[in-house]
Formats: C-alpha cells, structure tokens, sequence
C-alpha cells in the first residue's frame, strides 16, 4: 500500500515574500509554481526557478528641490485673513510641488489649507505623471452638484418635498427606507479589487440617497435669466467612497515605502500603470457613477413628491482626478473648466457660494495658468473653530436670522451649525470677481436663492458611542 505524499500550495503571499509584485501575471506564476509543487520540488527550488520573473525594482525618486516646479496663482487678497490663508496656502503647495511625480500647479481664488504642510489644499490643482494621488481627492471622492430644472414649480413646495425625502447626517438609511441601486452596478463593484469587500457592497446600499454632513446641503432657487425654479444638491460619494479612499491609501503607502519613502504619507501615490493603478482607476470611475446616480436619485425623489415638471439636469464633480493627455489632474475642490472633460459633460458647471448667495451657472474657458480649472465655492480665509471663536457671545440662532434674513434655511439636525453660515465663508463678490479677473470662467446665470437644507450641528458619532458607554 503506497501512501501519496500532498503539499501545502504556494499562495500568493509566498510570491510577494520573494519579490514578486501582484498583477495580472500572479495566476500564471502560481500556476506554476503549484506544478512544481505537485511534483515534489521544495520551497526553496520553486523560488530559485521563478526568480527570473522578479520585476526590476525602479530606483528611488526624491524630493524635487524646493521651487523646482512652480505653480500657478489665480487669487489676490484684500485684508489680513486673506493674507494669512494665502501664506499659508503658498507654504502648503510649494511644499506638494517636491513630489516627484508632480509637474504642474494651480490654485484657484477658494484656495484655504486643508491639512499638514504639503497638503494639496481646497481650490488647488496637482498634475501628475504616471501616478494617482488618493490622498489629493481625499475620502470625500467625488465631491459633486447637480441642478434639476423644476419648471415654474412654488420653491417652498420643492423644499418642502426635498425635505421629506433627503437625507443627512452620520450613516445611511434604515431598511424599508433605502433607495434602489443598480445590480449592474452592484456587480461592476464586485468586480473590481477596491470595491469588492462588505463593507462597500453594504454602504452602497445603505447610504444610496443620502447627502451626509458638513458643508453638504440642497439648495432651492431660482433662475435670474428664466425665473423657473432648480434644485442644487451637493455630496460626495459617501460611505462608498470613503472606503475606497482608505483601501486607496493603504496600497498607496506600500509604493510609497518602495519608490519614494521622503515623500509624506498624505502624498503616496499609485502608479497607473501598474495593475493596482489601473484598477483604482476604474474603481474611481465607479464610484462616479454611483455618486451621480446619488444625485439623481435625490432630485428624482423630489421632484416626484413636488409633482414638479422636469428640464434640464447637469452636473460636476469637483473633488476627482481627472486624464487629460498622459497626465493625471488631481482637483481637490476644484471644477474641471474644459469641453469632454467627462463624457456626460454638458460644457456648462456650477460653482456655489454660500446658502445666502447665487449659485452660479458657469461655462469654463480652459485658462492654462489654471490648468484648466475653476473654483469650486467660495472657500474659508480662517478655520471653523476660528469662527467659532469670533462669534463671542453671538448665538448661531442670532447669526443666522442676521445672515439670511428672507430665507428658509433649515438644518436637518435642528441645531443651527454656525461653521456653515456666510460669515464662515470668503466674500462671495470676492470669488466672482476673481473668476473674472483670472479669466476663469464665463458665467452664464445666477440661481437666486430661496433657500436650503443643511445637515446642521450635531455630535460627533464617537461622542454618542462613549455616552451610550457611561450609561
């Protein structure tokens, strides 16, 4: 009696441990290491007989020096907040312009820091070559507006519709209250290696139809040129695109530590024409389509409840990366201002301001010193907590019937958050002249507001978790 001798697999974490780098080329390389294995070679031989497959190791790249490349301004400044945000603003994009995948900047006139030095800031723009930046969309993927034409619909009827059918804050919606997503994009998530995981699958689902926190909101108006009413929304991609950012980020940081270990964390990158490049890529790509039918779903659900008519539906992202020629253009709070710059582009984008301000209708003019970009709102000169500050013994009751006296602003919380009034924000006049004094872009209509749902204060969901611990 003959007893046949089995050997544990090679997997692919044996071929990651002697060198090799995961791509389309792993199940090839496995399959032949296990033929080997089945034929009794150890370890050891089947390393020794693959390791002619071990790709090169690139050398490492370093910092540019400092100035090597410089960047495009597109904003000027009138007292001392503007002058500090700009310094500050500076410091962090002269730092970001030594990475070295890096080859061309630009700021815009919403320009304010938005983490550590070297940290693309909001209202800035990073080309790269060959690389795609999670860190420089941030978690916030997708970052987008859209605006539905209501016809000559009662702007309160439409707010109050939207309100009955939006939703804000942490998480998602509870079962029997969640809005469809489509199986074909479901199944185009379980394809791809960024997106298929539980966590994605389920936050897809759950959160589909839901517009978060912060300074999201959904704006009703009405147009300066027609006088019809629109509806504006803007979110993100949500717990969906959240999740994609982190697993972005984790194999981002493995390049990072094998190309270039002095870049920052916040800046690593993922080559695009590596496997893993080309699967964040088209998991960007998904996440788009899920954010845009986000949107749709929103406006579509407001529309039904307000039995409004239905004319024109655009919209823009403005925190994404955009392929244009060989070079990848990282917009973090920045509007993409060419024609085709995405094949659902109409040509026309939206930059809004504040709640008690137009949303302006834009057309861009593709300016080269703004790599092609507008802004994308108005942008801060100080911190939230900042203002905060400067509100002294001022209620967020008082500041908010002193700042949009004549509209209905309403918070889906109830607590007025302070942080997203006007006041916290640059002067809007501001912004609009420098878009025309940049050259920027052509506006093409105001939409007047009426008012807006904001997601309003509410505790951070860690600070209910420890209450709910103590009680």
């Amino acid at each position: 009696m003959t007893t046949e001798t089995t050997y544990d697999p090679v997997t692919g974490e044996h071929l990651k441990d002697w060198g090799h780098r995961p791509g389309k080329q792993f199940p090839e390389l496995l399959a032949r290491a296990n033929a080997l294995r089945a034929e009794g070679f150890g370890l050891v031989k089947i390393r020794m007989e693959l390791e002619g497959e071990i790709p090169e190791v690139p050398p490492t790249m370093d910092l540019r020096a400092t100035s090597a490349v410089p960047f495009h301004e597109n904003i000027e400044t009138g007292d001392a907040d503007e002058e500090d945000n700009l310094a500050k603003v500076r410091q962090t994009m002269t730092a970001l312009m030594r990475v070295p995948t890096i080859e061309a900047g630009a700021i815009m006139p919403d320009a304010c820091p938005a983490g550590p030095v070297g940290t693309i800031p909001v209202g800035g723009v990073a080309a790269a070559r060959n690389a795609i930046h999670p860190g420089m969309h941030s978690a916030d993927i997708c970052c987008s507006v859209m605006i539905t034409d209501l016809g000559h619909a009662d702007p309160k009827a439409v707010l109050d519709a939207a309100q009955s059918v939006t939703h804000f804050g942490p998480g998602g919606r509870p079962n029997g209250k969640r809005f469809t997503v489509s199986m074909g994009l479901l199944d185009a998530f379980r394809e791809n290696p960024f997106l298929n995981n539980p966590k994605s699958l389920r936050m897809a689902q759950e959160h589909m139809g839901t517009q978060g926190d912060g300074n999201h909101f959904l704006f009703v108006g009405r147009s300066r040129k027609t006088g019809r009413t629109a509806i504006v929304t803007h979110h993100g991609s949500r717990g969906p695109g959240a999740v994609l950012y982190k697993n972005g980020m984790a194999v981002a940081e493995r390049f990072r530590k094998e190309l270039s270990p002095s870049t920052p964390k916040q800046n690593a990158w993922i080559p695009a024409d590596r496997q893993e490049g080309q699967d964040y890529w088209a998991a960007l790509q998904l996440i788009r389509k899920w954010t845009k039918a986000n949107h749709n779903a929103i406006h579509q659900a407001t529309v039904e409840a307000a039995r409004a008519e239905v004319g024109n539906r655009f919209w823009n992202e403005h925190n994404f990366v955009f392929k244009r020629g060989d070079l990848y253009y990282h917009g973090k709070g920045a509007t993409p201002a060419w024609d085709g710059y995405a094949a659902d582009a109409t040509g026309l984008t939206l930059i809004p301001l504040n709640m008690a301000e137009p949303v302006l209708v834009v057309r861009g003019k593709d300016a080269a010193h703004g790599l092609g970009f507008s802004p994308h709102g108005a942008g801060r000169n100080f911190s939230r907590s900042e203002h905060r500050r400067r509100m002294g013994s001022v209620t967020p009751e008082q500041m908010l019937k002193a700042e949009t006296a004549g509209l209905d602003v309403r918070f889906h919380a109830g607590a007025v958050d302070a942080s997203e009034l006007p006041s916290s924000y640059k002067k809007a006049e501001g912004v609009v002249r420098q878009i025309e004094r940049y050259g920027l872009a052509e506006i093409e209509d105001y939409i007047d507001p009426y008012g807006c749902i904001m997601a309003g204060d509410v505790p951070p969901f860690w600070k209910d978790k420890k209450k709910g611990r103590r009680a």
